[in-house]
């Protein structure tokens, strides 16, 4: 398969990805800020397979969708590792309030009131033990490679 075919699929994969987000979203599983961050970087890399196809440019363009999609697979990974407890979240989106000993109660009922309502160390769905972000992040290992295949036989 030649770079620009290659360049299509792994953009065809990353739109696969934003639909199926799209889709769970569609049916009630509101997305945390952390899953909204990891759609734009393919969001990125569609844009990216499009400049491909439109200007048979392959080379630096699969670098830079396979960065982009690297980076939705960084923002993935640590994610999940937020889900599965291996490090800490964004106190913003766990749950995390401060130091609750020293709020007065006005404080912290509008900490409370001001706090998203998805959690994102709360995993909503899971497929063979593994997390929408896990899901995402081996999905886009798989895109990257994609990505590179396109970038050393592109011209």
């Amino acid at each position: 398969m030649n770079g620009v075919r290659l360049s299509l699929l792994a953009g065809a994969g990353s739109a696969a990805l934003l639909i199926a987000a799209l889709g769970f979203q569609a049916a009630g599983y509101a997305p945390c800020e952390l899953c909204i961050l990891q759609r734009w970087p393919h969001l990125a890399a569609v844009i990216i397979a499009g400049l491909v196809w439109l200007t048979g440019t392959v080379r630096l363009l699969a670098v830079l969708g396979m960065a982009a999609t690297a980076v939705a697979a960084g923002l993935a990974v640590y994610h999940g590792g937020v889900e599965f407890g291996w490090w800490a979240g964004p106190s913003h989106c766990t749950g995390g309030v401060g130091d609750i000993a020293r709020m007065s109660t006005q404080d912290l009922m509008a900490r409370l009131q001001a706090a998203p309502v998805v959690r994102c160390d709360e995993v909503t769905w899971r497929f063979l033990g593994l997390s929408m972000a896990a899901w995402n992040a081996l999905c886009s290992v798989v895109l990257i490679v994609i990505w590179g295949l396109a970038a050393r036989r592109g011209r």
